[in-house]
């Protein structure tokens, strides 16, 4: 049976800089040895990351740093094309994304801080 593995947390911001639909908290990621593009949002009271790359194309959602969310405060929406995400899940409504969705990265709350949870080593 392999072992289970083992969650590291690091620290991506408190958790009171995530308002609901507001602008989200932009961070990086380590993967593949390679540092990638990613942000945090809050949608329906919960804390929601990604990699800030749209499914199209690999060029960052936001039309100006950190505002992820459409005019409505429904849908994140790819700044260049207009592909729209559901913010709970980061799957495709609609748009250039053709049913692919954003890569979702684990995250977790508590004591007033956003923490990112990574596999250690």
């Amino acid at each position: 049976m392999a072992a289970a593995a083992v969650l590291n947390r690091r620290l991506i911001c408190s958790s009171e800089e995530l308002t609901e639909k507001g602008p989200g908290v932009r961070f990086s990621v380590e993967r593949h040895g390679v540092d990638e593009p990613a942000f945090v949002v809050r949608f329906h009271g919960q804390a929601h990351a990604y990699l800030n790359r749209c499914a199209h194309v690999p060029v960052q959602l936001d039309w100006q740093e950190g505002e992820f969310f459409d005019h409505s405060g429904i849908y994140l929406i790819c700044a260049t094309h207009g592909a729209l995400y559901d913010p709970a899940s980061g799957h495709c409504l609609g748009g250039r994304c053709n049913g692919k969705g954003l890569v979702a990265l684990q995250v977790s709350e508590n004591e007033g801080q956003v923490f990112l949870l990574e596999e250690g080593k």
